[in-house]
């Protein structure tokens, strides 16, 4: 049987975003303001959402927990992101690859159970207003978070395991970040485990977090039309406009990157997909919770007033 001929491979070359230098430093400006952005408006959420006792319900509970989870995978990927602009060869040791890639898939899959936790207490609040307190207690609100950071945290740890475990081959360039698809391109060994294992999860992951934000909206459409006074259908559509738009444009994005045909794929629109779903979507998260929502302006105005 013959035998290949394989390397140990002890780092990972990243492509970047751009093979052009004159682009570099504008990108870099760019990116470097989206990251801070995107840092000072989670961790904002997190402190003003802990801090402000009005702030204390379930819905805020859960935006919380919304803005550790895109600060958790954008700062897996942006700042080894921001360091390849300005070094010569982006290279990312092996160890430190497999943490990102750990990290991010984590922190992604966690995200979209999260949002469609959020789905079942709007849904909760308007469909079922007098037993709100009793349905959404802290215990289920603790429970709905928590189950998925445990999973989202043992499926992670599997994959990264599984792929860190096989071989790979003497090429060993990647894209701008270390993700499950790209690695597993450069993989020797038989991958027909590991890409079932990720054909499985993703598709639960998606549909199962996607149906009950679909089935829980459905629901509210239809007490909304059910709703005799306009102030009343104002009032419950103003109270998950915010978190339809996260819905919208976080779910857009996935289905956009990996559930289109195979044929259509290329590699700059993956790119672009990739970095929003990766950069732009937690820097625009906390802006649209932020500039949509009346109580948060409103902690955000006694907060300054106290500093």
């Amino acid at each position: 049987m013959e035998k290949r001929n394989l390397t140990v491979v002890t780092e990972f070359i990243l492509m970047g975003i751009t093979d052009h230098p004159e682009l570099q430093v504008p990108l870099f400006v760019l990116f470097l303001l989206i990251y801070v952005v995107s840092v000072v408006g989670n961790l904002g959420m997190i402190v003003l959402t802990t801090v402000d006792s009005r702030l204390q319900t379930p819905m805020y509970f859960f935006l919380r927990h919304l803005s550790l989870t895109d600060l958790g995978y954008s700062t897996a990927v942006g700042p080894k992101m921001l360091v390849n602009f300005v070094v010569d060869q982006n290279t990312i040791p092996r160890n430190l690859c497999a943490t990102q890639l750990a990290f991010f898939l984590a922190f992604i899959i966690c995200e979209s159970f999260i949002l469609s936790a959020m789905s079942y207490d709007r849904y909760v609040a308007i469909c079922k207003p007098l037993l709100y307190t009793v349905v959404m207690s802290q215990r289920v609100c603790r429970l709905l978070v928590a189950i998925p950071y445990l999973y989202s945290t043992f499926l992670s740890l599997l994959i990264t395991v599984k792929i860190f475990n096989l071989n790979f081959c003497g090429y060993k360039v990647v894209s701008h970040f270390c993700d499950s698809l790209p690695l597993i391109a450069l993989l020797c060994s038989n991958t027909h485990e590991i890409e079932i294992i990720i054909l499985i999860s993703a598709g639960f992951n998606l549909v199962s977090s996607l149906v009950v934000v679909l089935f829980s909206y459905l629901l509210i459409l239809l007490a909304i039309f059910k709703m005799n006074s306009v102030e009343g259908r104002h009032k419950a559509l103003s109270t998950c406009g915010s978190h339809l738009t996260v819905v919208i444009v976080f779910y857009g994005t996935l289905i956009f990157m990996y559930v289109q045909p195979k044929s259509s794929h290329s590699f700059d629109t993956d790119k672009v997909a990739s970095i929003f779903y990766t950069l732009v979507i937690p820097m625009l998260n906390p802006l649209i919770y932020s500039l949509r929502n009346k109580d948060v302006k409103s902690a955000l105005d006694r907060l300054w007033k106290i500093l």
